[in-house]
């Protein structure tokens, strides 16, 4: 697995970040988010918001490193992260990789169920359609 200490912050306009989301389909980066990337660069994430729940995006890894398990260290690390600021619960919103996800030990819930914060993200009111999953993950202490 990634350890925390291989993520590095990364600024919203760093150009290879544009690159990864935008050849995955993913949205432009936005400063709501502190986004973050293996040292080596092939592999990126964000967090959003503060509080006890905050919204996992932007998880990309190139397409060419895809089944070697950078995407599923990246999402523990970046959960690592989020606890040790305070986070209890992470939420994401997914058109295609809610497989991927539920393997990792996310849960699939109603959109209902989003706390005010969540609710309130551009995420999920404009990024992701309706239709998108839903998926909320327990962090614990």
């Amino acid at each position: 697995m990634l350890p925390v200490s291989l993520l590095v912050d990364c600024r919203p306009d760093d150009p290879r970040l544009a690159a990864a989301l935008s050849a995955a389909g993913l949205p432009a980066p936005t400063p709501a988010a502190r986004y973050f990337m293996r040292d080596d660069a092939d592999g990126f994430g964000a967090i959003e918001g503060d509080g006890p729940d905050r919204l996992l995006r932007s998880v990309v890894v190139p397409q060419a490193r895809r089944g070697e398990g950078i995407g599923a260290a990246l999402v523990t690390a970046l959960a690592d992260k989020a606890r040790t600021s305070g986070t209890t619960r992470l939420w994401l919103l997914t058109t295609d990789a809610a497989g991927f996800f539920a393997r990792l030990g996310w849960t699939a819930v109603d959109r209902a169920s989003a706390p005010d914060a969540i609710r309130a993200s551009d995420q999920f009111t404009t990024l992701c359609p309706a239709s998108a999953t839903l998926m909320m993950r327990e962090l614990g202490r």
